[in-house]
């Protein structure tokens, strides 16, 4: 299966959380010829499908396309499909990270909920969607960056009940608790489906 990001880092993350099924996973990085697919979508479900289905129909392999984000409620859901690009083009972690927190500005703590949304879409090698899954981790937006594991917003992001952001977890407690390991708990047992179907060679 190839996961349709050339980020190395999610690709890792993605990676050991199929290993139970079998499966060889790849990332784009591992196809020199892969598309470089716009997202163009105004939900992280079409920017997933879209990553999914036009690079499948490219590679003629099967393509898991993810698209994940952060939702923060006092900013009315920014920065949502844009967080990858919140900070403009160029954009960068930190850039992202610091532009958020100049929105947010002295938004007190109690104020500063947030919520990682993440959406899975495999598509056959023809372009056909065969699973799809979603999933949500809640939490809040620190006044300043804490830890440095994980990528994207995850020195600002805290587990409330952790006390703990997702930069200052271990990359194994990140693996149980985020939007992206959820989602991919939800999607194990169709891929497992299909796989028992034979319709998956």
């Amino acid at each position: 299966m190839v996961l349709g990001t050339g980020n190395r880092k999610k690709g890792a993350e993605l990676a050991a959380l199929f290993t139970p099924l079998g499966l060889v996973v790849q990332t784009l990085a591992d196809f020199p010829k892969a598309i470089q697919v716009e997202e163009t979508g105004t939900t992280f479900a079409e920017n997933a499908a879209c990553k999914a289905i036009e690079q499948a129909r490219h590679l003629g392999r099967w393509v898991l396309g993810e698209d994940s984000g952060i939702e923060v409620d006092t900013l009315g859901g920014a920065p949502g499909v844009f967080s990858a690009r919140y900070s403009g083009p160029g954009a960068t972690d930190a850039a992202n990270n610091a532009h958020l927190l100049a929105q947010l500005g002295e938004t007190p703590l109690e104020d500063r909920s947030a919520h990682y949304v993440c959406h899975m879409t495999l598509s056959d090698p023809a372009g056909q969607v065969a699973a799809e899954s979603e999933a949500i981790c809640r939490g809040r937006i620190l006044f300043a960056p804490r830890g440095e594991h994980g990528f994207g917003y995850d020195p600002l992001f805290e587990l409330v009940e952790y006390h703990r952001t997702f930069g200052q977890l271990s990359p194994v407690a990140k693996a149980c608790l985020s939007h992206r390991a959820r989602a991919a708990r939800r999607l194990v047992p169709k891929l497992a489906r299909l796989i028992e179907s034979g319709r998956w060679q």
